[in-house]
């Protein structure tokens, strides 16, 4: 059904997918601790998203009678400036986005590995986007950006209040 290339993408794809996991929960415990809870929220969210592209090609690789390798691509990053976090994540996006396109050009005789790649690739550029958006507003508002996250996460939680 697929030849090995395919298995060996998908393969790497797992790691790549679950060393973004690792790296953005890190990300998320130390925005969280630091009362960044909108951009501590956003990678956790990104990181269960992640957690998605992983079952996904794990799931093919299985459909494929192939084994899942689950083992992470790198060690984490200790990286815990605000900006610094959003610069790393948005480079990893970046290189995924970019490693998806040759996979699916790789893949041209596994068109359910293509089309899994496909699927990767339009989250990968939304999570690129979302990070980009956030630097493009440090940049422009400064350390103000910032200061509003952590007022962000001091603010009521409409939705959690009773009604009188």
């Amino acid at each position: 059904m697929a030849d090995e290339k395919s298995v060996q993408l998908l393969n790497d794809s797992v790691a790549d997918e679950l060393q973004a996991v690792h790296q953005y929960m890190y990300f998320h415990f130390h925005l969280s601790d630091q009362g960044f809870q909108p951009l501590a929220d956003l990678f956790k969210r990104t990181a269960i998203t992640e957690m998605g592209h992983v079952e996904a090609l794990a799931e093919r690789l299985l459909f494929l009678k192939h084994d899942v390798r689950m083992t992470a691509a790198g060690a984490v990053e200790t990286i815990t400036d605000p900006t610094a976090i959003l610069e790393k994540a948005r480079a990893m996006e970046e290189t995924s986005a970019r490693d998806y396109n040759r996979a699916v050009a790789a893949c041209y005789q596994d068109t359910g590995s293509r089309q899994v790649f496909e699927r990767l690739i339009a989250d990968e550029e939304q999570h690129f986007d979302e990070f980009d958006k956030h630097l493009e507003h440090i940049k422009r508002f400064g350390p103000s950006y910032l200061a509003l996250q952590s007022f962000a996460a001091d603010a009521p939680n409409k939705s959690a209040q009773t009604p009188r």
